[in-house]
């Protein structure tokens, strides 16, 4: 899952360092409608209401402001926020946190390598959401493309959807394996759906509230929980 997203990202650093309208210092940026934004060093932020084609930097975060919509956002070094209502095209980051507030929608993939993801109430991704290192978790929320991670924990908070199953890869790093340690707690709960497989290729504990619906499990066994949490 992650090789493809740093290669999207090394992609991002080439074409900031050979594009002119690239900007290079350290002020954060503020989007002009309509345009794209493109940074190396520094922060974006996509105004209240306004649109942006694309937003890229390599070192700072880029926040998508309630109700403004962008592209594809990417960056290496930084986190992504969406505010409430705001929308993008693809969502991803190497080094960073991504979250996405009430009722903010992703029309693609979120992706980040290191760092957690995090949906808010009501909040849509139609793609794939995934990472390496760092916590999932979702309030309410929809993912359509399937979740994916090798380290992190997951939380399907209650009433939320996911289709197209649910994947804890095993690492192929030497080092990652050393760093993974615990293994990943996964909690399913109050009716929460996952449609498709649950696919485990490591050790994990599996807790699914007796509330929720889920595909077959493969490589874990499900602990069922009454209430709220596990």
């Amino acid at each position: 899952m992650y090789l493809p997203a740093l290669s999207r990202l090394a992609v991002v650093a080439t074409f900031c360092l050979i594009n002119t309208a690239c900007a290079a210092d350290d002020d954060d940026a503020s989007h002009r409608s309509g345009h794209s934004t493109s940074r190396i060093n520094g922060s974006i932020t996509i105004a209240a209401g306004e649109a942006a084609s694309d937003a890229d930097t390599i070192n700072g975060s880029i926040t998508i402001e309630p109700q403004a919509s962008a592209g594809a956002v990417r960056t290496v070094n930084g986190g992504i926020q969406m505010g409430a209502g705001a929308h993008a095209s693809t969502l991803t980051t190497v080094n960073g946190a991504i979250s996405l507030d009430t009722k903010a929608r992703v029309d693609g993939s979120v992706e980040t390598v290191n760092g957690g993801i995090h949906l808010a109430d009501h909040a849509a991704v139609t793609g794939k959401l995934g990472n390496v290192n760092g916590a999932i978790s979702l309030e309410a929320a929809q993912v359509g493309g399937g979740l994916d991670t090798v380290n992190g924990d997951i939380t399907i908070g209650a009433d939320s959807r996911v289709q197209g199953g649910l994947h804890v890869e095993a690492s192929h790093s030497r080092w990652l394996q050393l760093k993974a340690g615990k293994p990943p707690v996964i909690i399913i709960g109050p009716r929460a759906v996952v449609q498709g497989s649950l696919q485990f290729d490591r050790p994990v504990e599996l807790h699914v509230s007796r509330l929720a619906s889920i595909g077959p499990v493969s490589g874990a066994t499900a602990l069922p929980f009454d209430g709220d949490h596990p």
